[in-house]
């Protein structure tokens, strides 16, 4: 009897344990877009949905964890990761819109988000480092070791990973996110969009009171910053939004952490007025984390598209109802950014998710590039009349 009451008093024990953890998930929200799927990218595909005309394609199911994108001379796309720790390149050596061949071009990297290809080079963003390979699309096959160029990047995890971009300028921007939910720093670099020299040996801060941006875009037709930043959490499911926003010049500050969107006053940093700071072009939606953007200006899309800007939104991760996992389109107009318009949904099946869209990569034939680092798929966004 005793050994009974002992089972019992364990399995009692152990599906307490069970219900707590349940209790947990749904006491702080559960990420939609990890919720377990079987939906595998070639059958996902056909569950895209986009305007009348436009057609979603695979570029590549062989990507696991593919995030930021960046186009090489010869047309390699090239893919960074967080988890995998990998940096890719892609092939389409046909140009038939769908590649052959995926290459590990380095490994074993500390979440290296950011890559943009400068010069010939590559150039990936660590967590804490920037890293070069050298004559990239020339050595593909075997490619050369990753060369430190900078690693005075802090080293906190939260927020750390990087999207990069070169300006028309020639100085590398670097975003240093919060290493918090919301907090203010001692240190000006986080919350930050900072930049390097041209000769990659001295960071400023460019923009400030930047949470988390992990998407950027210069303008092509007047040269200006435009970017994304995502919101702070627990503060509802409505509130704040996610951002786009624009930086002419060096010196903005966007709000952070005393001020989110428009005029949400933060409940924890409530010293200084919305009025003191830069308002978003754009407010979207809440928690949709907003990541990658891009101007397009290809010539393949309806001409409504040109000069407008598509974002790729990773989607909630702790929000009661999701949302988000989808890309959208804003129209600019003589840098005004107009109303943010649906473009392609259909990675969320109500509260799960089969994909999570992280950027978006213009080709030069103008069809549209989405990566998703959940499908571990890069998809191709084409237009027929």
């Amino acid at each position: 009897m005793l050994v009974r009451k002992k089972r019992l008093t364990l399995l009692a024990l152990l599906a307490l344990a069970v219900i707590a953890s349940f209790g947990l998930i749904f006491a702080f929200g559960c990420p939609a877009g990890m919720l377990p799927t079987t939906v595998a990218a070639e059958d996902g595909i056909a569950r895209i949905r986009l305007p009348g005309g436009f057609k979603a394609a695979l570029f590549s199911k062989d990507v696991p964890g593919a995030r930021s994108l960046a186009l090489g001379i010869k047309g390699t796309v090239f893919v960074g990761t967080r988890d995998p720790g990998k940096v890719y390149a892609v092939i389409d050596a046909d140009a038939d819109g769908k590649a052959e061949k995926v290459l590990t071009l380095a490994a074993g990297m500390n979440s290296p988000n950011g890559v943009v290809f400068h010069k010939g080079d590559l150039i990936v963003a660590e967590i804490s480092r920037i890293t070069r390979l050298a004559d990239i699309e020339n050595h593909l096959k075997s490619p050369p070791k990753p060369v430190v160029i900078y690693d005075q990047l802090p080293g906190e995890e939260q927020h750390g990973w990087k999207f990069i971009g070169v300006s028309p300028d020639d100085r590398l921007y670097i975003p240093i996110g919060a290493p918090c939910n919301v907090c203010l720093s001692k240190d000006p670099r986080f919350a930050s969009i900072a930049r390097l020299s041209t000769d990659f040996d001295e960071l400023e801060v460019f923009a400030s009171g930047v949470r988390n941006t992990v998407g950027f875009d210069w303008n092509p037709r007047t040269g200006v910053l435009w970017f994304t930043d995502n919101g702070r959490d627990w503060m509802g499911d409505d509130r704040p939004p996610d951002e786009l926003n624009r930086a002419p010049k060096a010196g903005i500050h966007f709000g952070f952490p005393f001020c989110h969107g428009t005029d949400v006053a933060d409940p924890d940093f409530d010293t200084r007025s919305c009025e003191e700071f830069a308002s978003p072009v754009v407010e979207l939606g809440p928690h949709v984390a907003a990541l990658g953007m891009r101007f397009y200006e290809g010539e393949m899309f309806p001409p409504k598209y040109r000069g407008g800007i598509f974002i790729a939104e990773h989607g909630s991760w702790n929000r009661t109802t999701p949302i988000g996992y989808r890309v959208v389109f804003v129209p600019v107009e003589n840098e005004n950014a107009k109303k943010p318009e649906m473009f392609a949904t259909g990675w969320l099946d109500g509260s799960s998710a089969w994909g999570r869209p992280v950027d978006v990569l213009v080709m030069p034939d103008g069809a549209l590039l989405v990566s998703d680092d959940k499908a571990g798929a890069i998809y191709r966004i084409s237009y027929h009349n």
